[in-house]
């Protein structure tokens, strides 16, 4: 059926929305995709339907022909299954939770592993019925602190959700292998760049956990990937590599030193260098070891303080840490929590109060790097004194480690002698899980194996953010001009743009829309007349980013009409009685 411009529900907009911050946002509003309705919550509109849909029909054709089937779920889920396996808690305030007229706790769906192995208990039995594999693309709820960027974070937003069911862990490879294969044939498909990488499992649990990444300038994750080896990696998963301990057996004592005003790095760096300068090298940031306080919210509501110690030349990553930790948050270490704690003295806390005399009672977590024999400087815990020469293992120790520090450009790679990490920015679109056990043990789902014998169900769990796949194209692809979608994802695949007020060029505008439409190619035809010039038609052209635009307009006078490629500008004239079979042509190859 042909859109006509006349009728098509659509909107354009000239200027960018006042709430929008990335270009994806900016676009997709203005071009009259999606409608704001409430912060992080959007209404899908004809146009922006069309392309989800398309990119829904993309994952469902991969994803059956690995032998998955769909089901759908609902939305609205009981509490039960979630407190059996702990995310009823786990979750805190990142899910809607809701009572109903009996007072009967309910959940709106952030993700469906507890209902996908209830199905399975209910129905299979045997490890003949496996391996299985089931989908569902569905509608997700959660709620985003700080939703942003339009339809790339949002509090509701459509996910393909999908979990493998083996009886052993050869049986779980094979799943796992075949999803990955299918994850890289819809994201070729997609049209936007990507990279995979080694993730974290967070709240999720599980192992052999690996992310896709369409590379964006605005995504919120970091990755790195190795100049000589194929190491790719989200910054929370970055093992650094731990240097060998030191032999500090001749080591000198360590050394209280007067440092006043020098509560920074900076400026214990620069006072070191004047009053107790190094024989063999300058002082640096990197000898020095930086003790950072924060608050750990568990998901029933303790708060607990912990120490970090990181390189004073590192800073801890908020979002790396919090990756280590999931589901547990990361608050602020605020005057009240120093008031708390008497022993800390602001910019000159040391590992004394927090790793030897623990006088703190705070939990000291150390870098990797910190091993044993390394010597460091650090606060004292006195005002205006820092330790000079203080060894990690002989004068202090911690409570554990943790990979907490940012990872940097440079940085020596974790899996190879010779390469050195560079980082690079992404939207996260796919994440893939070998869960494990965890949810078929805590709900327990088992089948008889080969022996009779009782087996816990081993499981993974591989999703897709649909609904966001449609910003990260977007993204992928926009200019300065518009939207520019790949001829499988977008709306239409022809723009027909009558340019002009004569008859005959609404007449023979409206032959190629219909001709095109009789053999089953997907037309936008931009039939209005009145005042609306040919001007704004080719600038909402431009705007909405259907792969090709065919302009009627002055040239009809010689029989031809202009078709342009809207992803490279390229344009042609084309005879008007050869374009429906040009178009064709140039639509399906």
């Amino acid at each position: 059926m042909i859109m006509r411009m006349s009728q098509l529900f659509v909107r354009t907009l000239r200027d960018d929305p006042a709430d929008a911050e990335v270009p994806s946002h900016k676009l997709l509003v203005r071009a009259g995709y999606v409608r704001r309705a409430a912060p992080g919550i959007y209404t899908w509109l004809p146009l922006g339907l069309k392309v989800l849909r398309n990119i829904e029909n993309i994952i469902r054709e991969e994803m059956n022909a690995i032998g998955a089937q769909e089901m759908l779920f609902p939305a609205l889920l009981p509490k039960e299954p979630y407190e059996a396996t702990g995310r009823w808690d786990d979750y805190g305030d990142n899910i809607f939770r809701l009572k109903d007229r009996k007072g009967g706790d309910f959940l709106l769906g952030p993700t469906h592993e507890e209902m996908f192995t209830l199905a399975v208990k209910d129905m299979y039995s045997s490890y003949k019925d496996l391996p299985l594999s089931i989908y569902q693309i569905q509608t997700k709820y959660r709620d985003e602190a700080r939703p942003r960027a339009g339809v790339l974070r949002g509090r509701e937003f459509v996910m393909k959700d999908s979990y493998s069911f083996d009886h052993n862990q050869a049986g779980l490879d094979a799943s796992y292998a075949a999803h990955r294969a299918a994850y890289i044939r819809i994201f070729d498909r997609l049209g936007f760049e990507y990279a995979v990488v080694k993730a974290t499992a967070g709240a999720m649990g599980g192992s052999a956990s690996e992310e896709f990444l369409a590379k964006a300038a605005v995504g919120e994750d970091t990755y790195v990937q190795c100049s000589h080896c194929d190491y790719a990696a989200n910054v929370e998963a970055v093992a650094v590599r731990v240097p060998a301990e030191v032999d500090a057996a001749a080591a000198p004592a360590a050394e209280v030193v007067d440092t006043p005003d020098c509560a920074t790095i900076d400026a214990l760096v620069a006072h070191l260098n004047a009053a107790q300068p190094r024989a063999d090298r300058p002082w640096t940031a990197g000898d020095t070891l930086k003790n950072v306080l924060v608050v750990f919210k568990h998901p029933d509501g303790t708060r607990e303080p912990v120490a970090i110690a990181v390189p004073g030349d590192r800073e801890v990553d908020a979002k790396r840490l919090e990756g280590q930790i999931e589901p547990i948050e990361v608050e602020a270490f605020d005057e009240s929590e120093f008031r708390k704690h008497p022993s800390l003295v602001k910019g000159y806390i040391g590992a004394g109060v927090l790793g030897t005399e623990n006088a703190s009672g705070i939990r000291y977590l150390l870098d990797p790097r910190v091993v044993a024999g390394t010597s460091w400087v650090t606060g004292a815990d006195v005002d205006g004194k820092h330790v000079v020469g203080l060894v990690a293992g002989r004068d202090f120790n911690g409570d554990g480690f943790i990979e907490a520090a940012d990872v940097r450009d440079g940085d020596a790679c974790p899996s190879c002698d010779e390469g050195s990490l560079s980082t690079e920015r992404g939207i996260e679109m796919g994440h893939i899980f070998q869960l494990g056990t965890r949810y078929a043990e805590a709900l327990g789902l088992k089948v008889l194996d080969e022996n009779g014998k009782l087996v816990t169900v081993t499981m993974g769990s591989y999703g897709i953010g649909a609904s966001r796949a449609v910003a990260a194209i977007a993204e992928n692809t926009l200019d300065e001009i518009g939207l520019a979608w790949p001829r499988e994802i977008a709306p239409a695949q022809v723009h027909v743009v009558a340019a002009g007020k004569g008859e005959e060029i609404f007449a023979e505008a409206e032959r190629i829309a219909t001709e095109l439409d009789a053999v089953g190619i997907e037309v936008i035809y931009d039939d209005r007349a009145g005042k609306i010039s040919p001007g704004v038609k080719f600038k909402d052209a431009e705007l909405i980013g259907v792969p090709t635009i065919v302009t009627v307009g002055r040239g009809l006078t010689d029989g031809n009409v202009d078709v342009k490629d809207r992803a490279t500008g390229e344009k042609a004239e084309v005879a008007a009685a050869d374009v429906v079979a040009h178009l064709v042509t140039l639509v399906r190859g």
